[in-house]
């Protein structure tokens, strides 16, 4: 007869390899056929039992008047009481149970053969053999305590509680020689409990296929262990294999099992299983655990679908299972990745209402978040506090910082901390940090600082990269230091730097900034960057030549650039032509953009309001723009078309810090100048408008302006 949980001490821990909860007393029923080895002492008030009750060792005090024999508490297996299944010490059964001074010495005796204590004694052996040599000599010996036939839940007790992996091996070894084994498997799964802890998983899939060799089969602990192991060692792969073999074995999955073969297939890459996987968990209501869904939420998030790590999230929170700070953090990185700084904000906020304490982790996501959503006063915010809290940063975070405050222009935050990290021990500027500080002073036309910073590197040992030169380039040419930007460009040549789009647009943007007379020195760098551009930029300057064949070599060269690069061509080879004052040309190459979609949305018609929209496009392409719109007004007038009441400009209120001015204070003062009669809207920002009267009499004047000059 098994004995009764409810007798045994409380303390019981959950072990999810094994797919059941190990405490003392479910460890002690295992089997059916297994026997209790002694009663329970209970310290307890005076009470008088009933004469009518019948003594149980297992239901009440088992403080007696008479001593139970050790033969009666830990039979033989040749004893009649052992063959027969009669529970030992049940002989007291029909006798009446009596109270017994716990302080007289037959209450110590009866102590010392309780259950509790013989569970202490055989922890007390799982230690010893976790401390003796990892050789079969030493771990027998210790062994031995058990005698020459421990009884079997007395083993399983003892290779729970080992931790040593080697020696649990050897003490396996050695039980299974000397006990008569019922439920052999138990023996292995705890033994593979061990290893699994100890993350020894050559050892742990070697002690599985001598299991199935002996015949020994394999139950659902055995898989769930050894999945959990292959996870534990970050072997997803392995954990897969495992998990297919189940079926060969007669073994069906459970839901502790299935927690850990979702998060074993999403780390392994195989992103349509583990989904698959978990839409069946939601219809079946398995239980998963926290690994499982932060598992879940990042394969949502590396597949790019950042709604699905939010619905994860929130259905786990439905669910009941309370976020930890691994959910939180992945969470974190993912919102921070799909650029959703206010998702980042609010994550965290509920961390701290949560009682989630931030770890390092979190501090990182939170910086890289707000650093590359442009989020500059949360980014040094969390800087800031990581510095107070003695948090080690790495070049990784530093140089998110350091590029957030390139592209917003924050010269003064990023010399700060890059001195920082200069005197930092463990986070020494590489090539990255070097890059960003010298694009944060050639953006700021900085033209000492930037040779200054870039001095620095060469000293540190870095060599320039293309993106370094292409940013002191960028200085130089602001500065209209044409001379240095030849001199730099030559320098790329002679490091073996082959120039690619981004370098040739610059070159563009550089021409753009040139005075006329020196063009011919930088063109002869662009053809030597890219041939087919040079003579584009040779067409576009010959005032001879006409617009059609230079929109048919841009449309050919547009064909064989990245789409990334093909806009910023397009501005700049239009701004150059606002430049030079080829007005003709710089419609052509605004039409092809059109064309070829590179543009796009920049008209807008409704029956109350026409829009142009030039917002985003360069300054040279804006006018461009409002040049063509204010003529294709003018067609519509002639053409007796009815214009909207409402007409606007929109050309938007943001302002890069590194420029002067917008395009808002531009078209504004330009407006003025033709004497348009468009205005800042004060309740739209960004937009100048005006109405249809208005329109119609600016542009009938300007027609008769326009053919008494003709």
């Amino acid at each position: 007869m098994a004995l009764k949980s409810s007798l045994l001490p409380s303390q019981s821990f959950h072990d999810h390899s094994l797919g059941y909860p190990i405490s003392r007393s479910s460890i002690l029923q295992i089997s059916s056929s297994f026997q209790p080895w002694s009663t329970r002492v209970v310290h307890a008030p005076l009470k008088f039992v009933s004469p009518k009750t019948p003594f149980s060792p297992h239901a009440q005090n088992p403080l007696t008047a008479e001593t139970p024999s050790q033969e009666s508490l830990n039979p033989t297996p040749d004893s009649p009481k052992f063959q027969s299944g009669q529970n030992p010490g049940r002989n007291a059964s029909s006798r009446n149970s009596v109270w017994v001074n716990p302080n007289s010495p037959r209450a110590s005796r009866l102590r010392q053969l309780s259950t509790e204590a013989r569970y202490s004694s055989l922890v007390k052996v799982s230690e010893s053999l976790n401390a003796c040599n990892s050789t079969e000599e030493d771990v027998s010996r210790v062994a031995s305590v058990l005698g020459e036939n421990p009884l079997e839940q007395d083993v399983v007790i003892v290779l729970n509680n080992m931790e040593n992996p080697e020696n649990a091996i050897l003490a396996l070894r050695h039980f299974q020689n000397r006990t008569r084994l019922k439920r052999e498997t138990i023996l292995y799964n705890v033994t593979l409990k061990v290893l699994k802890k100890s993350r020894k998983w050559e050892r742990a899939e070697s002690l599985l296929g001598e299991m199935i060799e002996r015949g020994v089969k394999p139950d659902n602990v055995t898989f769930s262990t050894i999945i959990s192991c292959a996870r534990l060692c970050s072997l997803p792969n392995k954990a897969v294999e495992w998990f297919e073999k189940m079926p060969e074995f007669g073994c069906l999955p459970d839901d502790i099992t299935y927690s850990a073969i979702i998060d074993a297939y999403g780390r392994a890459g195989n992103v349509d299983m583990a989904l698959s996987l978990y839409d069946k968990a939601r219809q079946e209501k398995w239980r998963l655990d926290s690994v499982t869904f932060s598992t879940l939420i990042r394969v949502y998030g590396s597949s790019g679908n950042f709604d699905g790590s939010l619905n994860v999230y929130e259905e786990m929170k439905a669910l009941g299972v309370k976020p930890n700070v691994v959910i939180c953090n992945t969470l974190l990185d993912a919102m921070g990745r799909a650029g959703r700084p206010w998702k980042v904000k609010t994550i965290y906020k509920e961390m701290n209402e949560n009682g989630i304490l931030p770890n390092w982790n979190t501090y990182a996501a939170l910086l890289r978040g707000f650093g590359r959503a442009r989020f500059p006063g949360d980014a040094l915010s969390v800087y800031r506090e990581m510095k107070e809290k003695g948090m080690e940063m790495t070049v990784i975070l530093y140089n998110t910082l350091l590029a957030m405050c390139a592209d917003i222009g924050y010269v003064d935050e990023a010399v700060q901390i890059f001195e920082e990290m200069e005197k930092s021990e463990a986070c020494k500027p590489d090539s990255w940090s070097f890059s960003s500080l010298v694009t944060i002073f050639s953006c700021s036309g900085q033209v000492a600082e930037t040779e200054r910073a870039l001095n620095k590197m060469l000293e540190a040992g870095f060599e320039p990269n293309i993106y370094v030169l292409t940013s002191v380039i960028q200085c130089y040419g602001k500065a209209r230091r044409t001379d240095d930007v030849v001199r730099t460009f030559n320098w790329l040549l002679e490091l073996g730097i082959t120039p690619d789009d981004r370098f040739c647009g610059c070159l563009l943007n550089v021409m753009t900034q040139t005075p006329k007379e020196e063009l011919g020195k930088l063109i002869s760098c662009v053809e030597r960057a890219n041939p087919d551009l040079g003579l584009i930029v040779k067409e576009l300057v010959n005032e001879e030549s006409g617009a059609g064949l230079l929109k048919q070599m841009t449309r050919e060269l547009l064909g064989k650039i990245g789409r990334e690069v093909k806009k910023a061509y397009c501005n700049c080879l239009i701004d150059l032509c606002v430049n030079l004052d080829l007005l003709e040309k710089a419609c052509e190459l605004l039409d092809l953009g059109l064309e070829l979609d590179i543009y796009n949305s920049i008209h807008s018609k409704s029956a109350t309001q026409w829009s142009l929209h030039v917002r985003g496009l360069s300054l040279g392409a804006a006018l461009t723009a409002l040049h063509v719109w204010i003529n294709d007004l003018s067609r519509s007038l002639e053409n007796g078309e009815e214009l909207p009441p409402l007409l606007g400009i929109h050309t938007g209120h943001g302002k890069h810090k590194y420029s002067e001015s917008g395009l808002a204070a531009v078209f504004e003062a330009h407006l003025k100048e033709l004497q348009a009669p468009f205005h800042e809207a004060p309740d739209k920002v960004g937009w100048f408008l005006t109405t249809k009267d208005a329109a119609e009499s600016w542009l009938e004047c300007r027609k008769t302006e326009e053919l008494a000059t003709a």
